[in-house]
C-alpha cells in the first residue's frame, strides 16, 4: 500500500507582535502600579523601582547605595534577619535588591497564593530595615572580599579599568557601582541608615507585577501593603545625567598580569541611552551584526578564521542617562598585538557601511526572537521596570520592534557613525612584558601600563 504524498505546508512570515500593555493603578501613597496579567504564569514577579541617582552618594562614600540595597532584607523592625529569611523560604519567595546608575530595584518572585505575604515583606524591607550592626559589618566585609575576587578576574579588572579610562575624573560612572576598598572601608551603620532615610521612599516609585492575576484584586492587595509605605525624610534625587567622557580616553591601558597566558580585551566608546532622539532601533541590530553571534564580523575573523579566541562580543549598553558601546573577550597572550589590530580594524572598517545580508540577519534576530525573550513573567516584569526607571513610554518596546522591522542600511550606517568615531578606549589585562612590545606599530594611540 502506497503512502499518500502530503504537500509541504507554506511557511509564512510571523504576524506583528506587541509587548503586553500593563494595567495602571496609583496607590494611596502615590506609588504607580503596572500590572501584567499573564495567564498560566503562577509564579508572580514583583519589581519595585525607586529612582535614585548614584551621583547622590556623598563623596568618599561610593557604594553606600549598593550596601543599603544588600541590607534591606537583613532584618526589619518586626523580624530579625534569620526570621525574615525563614518567612521568605516558607512562602517560596526569592528577594534580591541592587542599584544601577539611576535607581534601586527590588525584585521578588513568589507563588501566586503568597502574593499578599510577599508584598507585606517587601514593604517591611523597604520601609523598616533596621541595619543590625553585626549584619552591616558582615556585608561590608563581604564586599571587601568581593573586590579582591574581582581583582583576580581578568574580565572584572578590565571592566573596572575601562570605566576609569572612558569617563572623566570625578564622574560617578568612573568608579565601581558597589564602591572601592577605600569608600567601603569608610562606611558605618549610621551612613547606611541616613542614606536609606533620605533616598529610599515611595515618591516617584513604581511597582511592577506580572503573572497570572486571576482572582487577585491588585489595587487592594498592594494598597494594603506597599500602599502604606511611608518615608518622611525621603528626598527623591534628580534624574541622572550622562557621564562626561574623559578628554584623554583615546588610549591603550595595559593592566599588568605577569605570567598570564591570555589577554582580556575591552574596547569602549560612549554611546546613547534608549531615549536617544535618533532612535534606539538600530543599536540592538548593530550589536548582533558586529559581535552578537558566531556569524558576526568579529567572530568570523578572530574565532573562525584566526582561532585566536572562543568569542568576542560587542553590545550597546544603555544607562538611564547615556551609555557605552563595548567590545570584549579574551585571546591567547602571544597573539594579542595582532588580535587588537584586527579588532580595531573591524570596528573602524564598519564605518564604511553594512550589507543587505547583515541588515536582514540582524533585523530578523531582534524582531523575531522578541516573543521568546518576553515569554515569561519575570522577563516582562524586568522590561517594564526598565521602562519605568528610564522614563520611557509603555509602548516603547513595541514601537522599537516596529522600527527595527523598517530599518534600512542607511539607518545602521548613520547610527554606527554617530558612535564609532575612532576614539577607542582600549584596556588589555595580561602579561605586560609580552603585550606591550606586541602593540608597537599596531596601535596609534598612546600606551600606558598599570599594576593589577
Amino acid at each position: 500500500m502506497s503512502t499518500p504524498v502530503v504537500p509541504r505546508p507554506d511557511v509564512v512570515a510571523p504576524g506583528p507582535w506587541s509587548f503586553p500593555v500593563p494595567e495602571e493603578h496609583v496607590l494611596g501613597n502615590g506609588v504607580r502600579v503596572l500590572a501584567h496579567d499573564i495567564p498560566g504564569q503562577y509564579v508572580l514577579s514583583i519589581r519595585v523601582v525607586v529612582p535614585l541617582a548614584l551621583s547622590a552618594e556623598p563623596a568618599g562614600h561610593e557604594g553606600v547605595a549598593s550596601m543599603t540595597a544588600r541590607l534591606l532584607d537583613e532584618g526589619t523592625s518586626r523580624h530579625g534577619a534569620e526570621e525574615f529569611a525563614e518567612l521568605m523560604e516558607r512562602h517560596g519567595m526569592v528577594l534580591g535588591a541592587g542599584v544601577s546608575d539611576g535607581g534601586l530595584l527590588v525584585d521578588v518572585d513568589v507563588p501566586q497564593r503568597h502574593l499578599a505575604t510577599a508584598a507585606d515583606l517587601v514593604t517591611q524591607a523597604l520601609a523598616e530595615p533596621v541595619f543590625p550592626e553585626a549584619e552591616v559589618r558582615r556585608i561590608l566585609r563581604n564586599r571587601l572580599a568581593e573586590i579582591e575576587q574581582e581583582r583576580a578576574s581578568a574580565a572584572h579588572r578590565a571592566v573596572k579599568e575601562l570605566a576609569r579610562t572612558l569617563w572623566a575624573p570625578g564622574e560617578r560612572a568612573a568608579l565601581p557601582t558597589a564602591g572601592t576598598p577605600e569608600s567601603i572601608s569608610s562606611l558605618t551603620r549610621d551612613d547606611l541608615v541616613d542614606f536609606h532615610a533620605r533616598h529610599v521612599g515611595p515618591r516617584g516609585s513604581t511597582v511592577v507585577l506580572a503573572g497570572d492575576l486571576t482572582g487577585i484584586d491588585v489595587p487592594a492587595v498592594l494598597g494594603a501593603t506597599l500602599g502604606t509605605w511611608d518615608a518622611p525624610r525621603h528626598e527623591p534625587s534628580p534624574r541622572p545625567t550622562a557621564p562626561r567622557p574623559a578628554p584623554d580616553r583615546a588610549r591603550v591601558v595595559v593592566v599588568d598580569r605577569p605570567g598570564s597566558v591570555q589577554t582580556e580585551i575591552a574596547v569602549g566608546v560612549p554611546g546613547p541611552d534608549r531615549a536617544t532622539p535618533d532612535g534606539w532601533a538600530p543599536h540592538p541590530v548593530l550589536s548582533f551584526v558586529l559581535g552578537g553571534s558566531p556569524s558576526a564580523r568579529l567572530d568570523v575573523v578572530l574565532r573562525e578564521e584566526k582561532g585566536y579566541t572562543y568569542g568576542i562580543r560587542s553590545a550597546f549598553r544603555p544607562r538611564v542617562a547615556g551609555g557605552t558601546f563595548v567590545t570584549s573577550g579574551s585571546v591567547r597572550s602571544e597573539v594579542t598585538g595582532e588580535a587588537v589590530e584586527i579588532l580595531l580594524g573591524i570596528l573602524d572598517g564598519a564605518r564604511e557601511g553594512f550589507t543587505d545580508a547583515e541588515l536582514r540577519s540582524g533585523v530578523d534576530y531582534v524582531a523575531k526572537t522578541a516573543p521568546g525573550r518576553y515569554a515569561t513573567a519575570d522577563a516582562v516584569a524586568d522590561e517594564t521596570a526598565a521602562l519605568a526607571l528610564e522614563g520611557l513610554p509603555l509602548d516603547f518596546t513595541t514601537r522599537t520592534l516596529r522600527d527595527v522591522a523598517d530599518l534600512r542600511r542607511s539607518d545602521l550606517d548613520a547610527a554606527y557613525a554617530r558612535v564609532a568615531t575612532g576614539e577607542w578606549s582600549v584596556v588589555l589585562v595580561g602579561d605586560a612584558a609580552t603585550v606591550v612590545p606586541a602593540l608597537e606599530g599596531r596601535v596609534s594611540a598612546p600606551v600606558a601600563t598599570v599594576a593589577l
